[in-house]
C-alpha cells in the first residue's frame, strides 16, 4: 500500500512538468523603432493544430489563440501583430521603446506536454548624432608634428567613447573628426571639421638689404597663421597705411632708405608678430638680383662713383650693360671693361669691383 501511494504522488508530479524549455532563441532579439521583429519559435509546423498558444509581455497575456475559436488581442496589439498557429511565432510591428522586455511564449499541442519559452527583446532608437566642440580652439605655441594618437596623454577618450579630448591642441589637430555610433540595428556616422587658430609665426621678410638707386624694390612679409593674418607697415617708426603684404617702392631714391617694419596680427589669438629690415641705397643686391633661364643678374659698380652698372651674363659669353642712372646701353669701352678669354671680365682692371655671387641672394 505504500507503494502504490509512492507511485500516484511521483506521478502527478511529473505530470506538471513542462517541457519545450528551448522553443525560441537563446537571444537577446534586438529591433529598431517603428521597424518590425519576429519572436520565431524552434518548432516545425504540425499535422493537428494548437490546443493553445499563448504570448504573454510583462505579466500581461496580450495575445492568446484556441482550437476552440476563443481567440483573443489586447487592443493597443491590434495590427500590430501576427501569429502563425502552426509555429507559434509572433510577428510584432511598429515597434516602440516600451516594447522591449522579456516575452514568454505557452503552447499546448493538441497531443503531449505543454512547452514554454522565454526571449528578451531589446528596442533601440535612432538618435541624430552630431560632433560638436566642447570648447573653441586656440594655439599660440610652436607648430609641431606628432601623429594625432602619438601621443596617449594629449589625445584621450571618455570611458563611454562619446568625447575625445586633445589636450594641449597643436596647430597639426585640424582637420576632419568622424565619430560613428552604432547598436545592434543601426549605425550612424558624424563629422566634424575642425579648425585650429594658430600663429603668426615664422614671420619673415623677403627683399634687398641694399637697392641701387632707381631701381624698382619689393618687399615681401609673410608668415604662419589661421586664420590668415593682417599686415601693417611702418618706416623709419611711423606707421602708414598700408595693409598688403607687398611693400612696393617703385624708384629707389636716398630718401627711402632706413629701417621697414612689417607686423602680422592674427584677430583670433590676438598675437601680432613683428619683422623689419633695414633698407639702405647703393650697388649690391637689388631686385634685380634673380635668375632666369639665360643667365644671372650681378652687379658692377666703379670706386668712387655713383654710377652703378648692370649686365646679364648670356650663356657666359655675352654681356649686355645697362647703366641704370641713364637707362642707356653701354659699350665696354665705355667703362673699360675688357672680355677675358673665358668669357669673364678682366679683374686686373683696378678701377672696377664687383659684387661677385655665382647663385642669386637669398632672403
Amino acid at each position: 500500500m505504500n507503494y502504490r501511494l509512492l507511485v500516484a504522488t511521483l506521478s502527478l508530479t511529473l505530470s506538471g512538468v513542462c517541457i519545450g524549455e528551448g522553443i525560441l532563441p537563446a537571444g537577446p532579439l534586438s529591433g529598431a523603432i517603428r521597424g518590425a521583429v519576429s519572436l520565431s519559435t524552434t518548432l516545425e509546423p504540425t499535422a493537428r493544430p494548437f490546443v493553445s498558444v499563448s504570448w504573454t509581455f510583462k505579466g500581461n497575456n496580450f495575445i492568446t489563440f484556441t482550437s476552440t475559436g476563443s481567440d483573443f488581442v489586447e487592443r493597443l496589439y491590434t495590427d500590430r501583430v501576427t501569429l502563425d498557429r502552426t509555429t507559434g511565432t509572433l510577428e510584432l510591428r511598429d515597434l516602440t521603446l516600451g516594447d522591449g522586455g522579456e516575452y514568454l511564449v505557452s503552447i499546448t499541442p493538441d497531443r503531449g506536454q505543454q512547452m514554454k519559452g522565454s526571449v528578451q527583446l531589446d528596442v533601440y532608437a535612432y538618435e541624430p548624432l552630431t560632433a560638436l566642440p566642447t570648447r573653441n580652439s586656440a594655439h599660440s605655441g610652436p607648430v609641431h608634428h606628432p601623429p594625432l594618437l602619438a601621443s596617449p596623454g594629449r589625445v584621450t577618450f571618455s570611458a563611454d567613447g562619446r568625447l575625445l579630448s586633445i589636450n594641449p591642441v597643436l596647430s597639426d589637430n585640424h582637420g576632419y573628426y568622424r565619430c560613428r555610433l552604432s547598436n545592434p540595428v543601426s549605425a550612424m556616422t558624424a563629422a566634424y571639421n575642425l579648425t585650429v587658430n594658430f600663429g603668426p609665426q615664422n614671420v619673415r621678410m623677403v627683399g634687398p638689404g641694399v637697392a641701387a638707386l632707381g631701381l624698382r624694390v619689393l618687399l615681401l612679409c609673410s608668415g604662419d597663421s589661421v586664420p590668415p593674418p593682417t599686415f601693417s607697415w611702418a618706416v623709419n617708426g611711423n606707421k602708414t597705411r598700408l595693409t598688403n603684404a607687398t611693400y612696393v617702392i617703385e624708384r629707389m631714391e636716398e630718401r627711402h632708405a632706413g629701417n621697414y617694419t612689417c607686423t602680422l596680427h592674427n584677430q583670433v589669438t590676438k598675437l601680432e608678430i613683428s619683422t623689419l629690415v633695414s633698407l639702405r641705397d647703393g650697388c649690391g643686391r637689388s631686385g634685380a638680383w634673380t635668375q632666369t633661364g639665360v643667365g644671372l643678374w650681378i652687379s658692377w659698380f666703379k670706386y668712387g662713383e655713383q654710377t652703378c652698372l648692370e649686365f646679364e651674363l648670356l650663356n657666359m659669353n655675352l654681356w649686355d650693360l645697362v647703366d641704370q642712372r641713364a637707362q642707356r646701353t653701354l659699350s665696354p669701352q665705355e667703362i673699360i671693361l675688357e672680355q677675358g678669354s673665358s668669357g669673364t671680365p678682366d679683374m686686373d682692371d683696378p678701377g672696377l669691383s664687383c659684387c661677385p655671387e655665382k647663385e642669386p641672394p637669398l632672403f
